[in-house]
């Protein structure tokens, strides 16, 4: 219920600034409220996270042992220090605050939520226990607080299906024991489940040939830094026809995904406990099993010509007793937001939402992957969020300014609602909290997993408790 005694409307001078509330504070979100906030020194922004900590697929979506990829916080907090951005975190949309709530308060809405969800992949057999998303099993590895705590590894052949980085962390994590994984800031639950892996073999999948797969060269070549793995590329399929010599003569990094292979192609198994398997040309059609997974079926394909693969009605069983589907990631929709179910994005013209009518809904943007679908890095990200600030700003000199004008006022209409909020400096303390638990044992950091937790730490409620 708005209209509370503190919930103030504000009728003088700062009637023509303009207040927006980014929603995710991933890069998407807090790359769009830097673009913002430098482009006015009359714009402020408050970004609200469901999570108590910032930072999305950065900080639950990276690999424990990508310690380069994550130097990325950095920037990122710089920017939520600016003095006109506000990180606001454990607050979800569509449950704690509503777009009708947000359009009382702000003057515009941006959603960047991302993709944190598994693609489908609608072969027979998907669904069996033992056969598993790709997403699911990073976010218990990263530490997410809303995924359970146990992973049960007790495969000893796996398959994973994909061909981009996301496949690769997922095999390089399954195949590397978990005393080498110590050194990273993985929690203690998921140092325990990693020690009772009984991986032998990791079979990785791609449906297409080696100069059409997603790999980066750095991530490729991070399989082969473990003593305890041999990576083994078999031949079979490794094709290479006009199309790929095109890719490969037109595209360095293509280049070098495919002579890191060719060196890999005659590797042979040299004893070391574990080994992991890059197969070409292989798409899945079937996942096997009646209880459990028992084995993955797959058909041969063969190139097209014009970067496509086709099947040759080849079929070959493999036995495995686990799989994991990385085929991409997918948005969630989100109450009181148009969504293309197809597509899984928000409808939008160049950043603006699009409702039923296809006209654009007031004063509400989208920026990030809910945008465009989850593709591209992070120079795509900055660019994707210009184009959706640059709408926005366009349109504010028309855009009706909200009732609520109080900086204080969110704060306020949660406390009332006893939602207990965290903030950048709060962050800053569960950032400091963590290292100290890495320190002693020479760890970066060690994550805190617990969302009670978090928020206690963020909040200084530990340490007031401790003084008791």
């Amino acid at each position: 219920m708005l209209g509370l005694p503190y919930l103030k409307m504000e009728r003088d001078g700062d009637m023509t600034d303009l207040r927006v509330a980014v929603i995710g504070a991933g890069p998407a979100g807090i790359y769009a409220a830097d673009i913002l906030t430098a482009s006015d020194e009359n714009v402020s922004v408050d970004i609200i996270e469901r999570l108590p900590a910032p930072y999305g697929l950065v900080r639950y979506g990276v690999a424990p042992d990508h310690p380069r990829i994550k130097e990325i916080i950095k920037a990122l907090l710089r920017i939520l220090d600016k003095p006109r951005i506000r990180f606001i975190g454990n607050v979800e949309y569509g449950t704690d605050v509503t777009l009708d709530d947000l359009h009382r308060f702000y003057d515009a809405v941006v959603f960047a939520t991302g993709a944190m969800k598994d693609r489908a992949l609608d072969i027979p057999g998907i669904a069996l226990p033992g056969s598993h998303g790709a997403a699911d099993f990073v976010s218990w590895y990263d530490g997410h607080p809303d995924v359970p705590r146990e992973w049960t590894l007790d495969a000893e052949q796996i398959a994973v299906i994909g061909a981009g980085n996301v496949a690769l962390d997922v095999a390089r994590v399954l195949a590397k024991t978990a005393d080498e994984q110590l050194v990273t800031e993985i929690p203690e639950n998921v140092y325990e489940g990693l020690k009772a892996n009984r991986v032998t073999d990791v079979h990785v999948f791609a449906r297409r040939g080696p100069a059409q797969i997603k790999f980066t060269p750095l991530e490729l070549r991070e399989l082969a830094h473990s003593p305890h793995v041999d990576v083994i590329v078999h031949p079979e399929g490794f094709e290479i026809d006009e199309a790929s010599e095109r890719a490969i003569q037109t595209s360095r990094q293509t280049k070098q995904v495919v002579n890191t292979l060719l060196g890999w192609i005659d590797n042979q198994p040299s004893g070391k406990d574990r080994r992991i398997h890059i197969h070409f040309c292989q798409a899945p059609v079937a996942v096997l099993g009646t209880d459990r997974v028992t084995g993955l079926r797959t058909e041969t394909t063969e190139l097209t010509g014009d970067g496509g693969a086709r099947g040759t009605g080849v079929f070959t069983d493999w036995p495995v007793q686990a799989v994991y589907r990385a085929v991409g990631y997918l948005s969630s929709p989100l109450p009181g937001v148009p969504f293309d179910h197809v597509e899984g994005v928000i409808p939008n013209e160049a950043g603006r939402v699009l409702g039923v009518d296809a006209a654009p809904v007031p004063a509400t943007y989208v920026t990030g992957w809910i945008k465009r679908g989850p593709i591209g890095l992070i120079g795509h990200t900055k660019s994707d969020a210009a184009e959706t600030i640059g709408c926005l700003l366009a349109d504010a000199p028309l855009l009706p300014r909200a009732e609520y004008r109080d900086p204080d006022a969110l704060l306020d209409f949660l406390a009332d609602k006893g939602i207990a909020h965290t903030t950048t400096d709060g962050w800053v303390r569960l950032d400091e909290h963590e290292r100290s638990l890495g320190e002693p044992v020479g760890r970066p950091r060690i994550k805190v997993v617990d969302r009670g937790e978090m928020i206690q730490v963020s909040r200084a409620e530990l340490a007031a408790a401790d003084a008791v």
